[in-house]
């Protein structure tokens, strides 16, 4: 998709940039549909699902939290990455690029959302998006993730938080580390892994989530989704622990090849609530789906975490085909949807225009009261 000088330095057209922009819309705005889909039917069984919604299961949203179209923790923690991701890359000016530190701070502005009534006024330098009044709300959040950032301290590699913990919340957060296509594949790879240890310490719990950034990183740059899968593989080979997560993948590859995609066939591959089950069965719905509403709805109709594996099939299949592949109505009604929009927007423009907004030659003042350097 791009062409790079250096190390990570994109070289942008006009319609390069245009391009990038509808896939990192399609991927955030596509996770959240999966997720939305997902979300009222998260702790059913198929059999649960079929008995309230019919022999097809869920064909639409179903209310949760109140309304039609609600987003979870899933999307939540997405949106903060992205965020956390613009703040490492307008720090670079400062000298302090650290990326895995900035989007640990991002997790624990999260982590205030989890916990407190609503935005506090007097954090100036916390940026807009804390901001936001809609994100102040709990939607069966992850204990581990709460747990791994209920301090301040960062979880690393070395010194991971929760060492025995797998769960999913590592795989459902980590697609905007995909987004950073002027990245090579293994630094998005290490960046991804670096950054799920802050909440999971359990190899597999570390390795999907990379493999996810590298596929979704794929996906991003125009790469069929079955190469990128196997350069998610090649990766993980390398990595002490990677057995479970590289087995999972192979797994759905495999069902690819055993006939049509059912509910069942989904479920082969597990459930979900740990991190190489979401990741298997979010890749196979994305590689099997005819387009992407039937993508995501075989993703969510299984018995297990539905928004979970909603989301990543999502993220997968608007990297590939960017916003307007989306269905219109379900973009309609899904919650917060303008917040994702301008964040998507403001990513999409960091990466492609970031030299303009901020650096030697002076910078934008807005954009630096969106994204402080502090």
């Amino acid at each position: 998709m791009t062409t790079t000088v250096g190390a990570g330095t994109p070289l942008w057209g006009r319609a390069e940039q245009q391009d990038f922009r509808a896939r990192v819309r399609g991927c955030l705005l596509g996770g959240a549909i999966g997720d939305a889909l997902g979300a009222g039917i998260e702790f059913d069984s198929l059999a649960a699902i079929r008995a309230a919604h019919g022999p097809d299961g869920v064909r639409d949203y179903v209310p949760a939290y109140g309304r039609r179209g609600a987003v979870t923790d899933d999307t939540q923690m997405t949106l903060f990455t992205a965020e956390g991701l613009i703040r490492a890359q307008v720090r670079r000016d400062t000298g302090a690029w650290h990326p895995p530190t900035d989007v640990h701070r991002a997790y624990l502005r999260w982590a205030a959302t989890q916990r407190d009534w609503g935005p506090d006024e007097r954090e100036p330098d916390a940026g807009w998006l804390v901001h936001e009044e809609w994100l102040y709300a709990r939607r069966a959040p992850g204990q581990a993730c709460l747990s791994g950032l209920a301090d301040d301290r960062m979880g690393t590699p070395e010194e991971p938080k929760n060492p025995g913990s797998k769960g999913c919340g590592t795989v459902m957060r980590s697609a905007p580390f995909g987004l950073l296509v002027g990245w090579e594949p293994p630094l998005v790879f290490q960046l991804a892994a670096e950054c799920a240890a802050q909440t999971h310490g359990h190899p597999t719990g570390v390795l999907a989530a990379a493999a996810f950034a590298v596929i979704v990183h794929g996906a991003a740059r125009g790469e069929p989704l079955d190469a990128a899968v196997q350069r998610a593989l090649a990766l993980l080979a390398g990595r002490p622990g990677h057995e479970e997560t590289t087995h999972a993948l192979r797994q759905a590859l495999g069902a690819v090849r055993q006939g049509l995609p059912t509910p069942e066939r989904v479920e082969s591959l597990g459930q979900g609530w740990v991190a190489e089950e979401a990741l298997a069965m979010g890749v196979y719905c994305a590689l099997v789906a005819e387009d992407v509403r039937h993508g995501l709805l075989l993703a969510v109709n299984h018995g297990g975490d539905s928004d979970s594996t909603g989301s990543v099939c999502g993220n997968l299949l608007g990297a590939v085909h960017g916003e307007t592949a989306l269905p219109a109505g379900w973009l309609a009604e899904l919650e917060g949807r303008a917040t994702i929009l301008e964040l998507a927007d403001d990513f999409a423009m960091e990466l492609t225009q970031g030299a303009s907004l901020h650096g030697p030659a002076g910078s934008s003042a807005a954009w630096l009261a969106r994204y402080p350097r502090a």
